[in-house]
């Protein structure tokens, strides 16, 4: 089994940003977004699932599954980019892929998208706890929205498109999926309670 490279954006997203005007800034963030995205999503190439859970095999192709099902049942590019990068943890660690994916994203893409990727397992792990401590909240359609785009995703034979054209897509939003001076004022990663 191949060993997968972790490297954190954070730290050169805080670094180079004070260098550069913010126009200029805003071209090269969105370019670096766009390339650490890639990075991110090409690492899951050859992560093997469980094939009880999953039988379309490997990680990347059930996340481009899941963002085509996200991609065509709404319009919002935070809920594809939450479809896509779901998993991006597991090319480091399967069982703590949500934490690990949330915190890659943290400070590169917008906060409710960072929430998603934290807690997209919940409705698995405790479903009864998570509907309680989200009940009536726009996060609990979403996180539904997430899970039953995640159980789908997991055919062996359907086409996917490659993961430049998915990020692509996302990335005709920036203004959306990256992170806003307003706050998301119910994307608290509180704990599950």
């Amino acid at each position: 089994m191949r060993e997968k490279q972790y490297v954190s954006a954070n730290q050169f997203i805080a670094e180079k940003s004070t260098i550069f005007t913010t126009a200029h800034a805003d071209s090269l963030s969105a370019a670096f977004v766009k390339k650490h995205l890639d990075f991110l999503l090409t690492s899951l190439d050859g992560v093997h699932q469980h094939p009880r859970y999953h039988p379309e095999g490997d990680a990347l192709y059930h996340s481009l599954q899941v963002f085509q099902l996200a991609h065509s049942a709404c319009n919002d590019p935070q809920l594809w980019a939450a479809a896509l990068l779901h998993d991006i943890g597991k090319a480091v660690s399967t069982p703590d892929h949500a934490q690990i994916g949330a915190d890659e994203l943290e400070g590169l893409l917008s906060s409710r998208i960072v929430w998603l990727v934290r807690h997209h397992l919940h409705l698995l792990v405790a479903p009864k706890r998570t509907r309680r401590w989200l009940r009536n909240t726009p996060q609990l359609r979403e996180l539904e929205l997430l899970r039953a785009w995640d159980l789908k995703g997991r055919s062996p034979i359907v086409s996917v498109i490659t993961p430049k054209d998915a990020i692509d897509i996302l990335m005709m939003h920036t203004s959306s999926i990256l992170p806003s001076s307003d706050a998301a004022y119910y994307y608290e990663n509180k704990a599950l309670g």
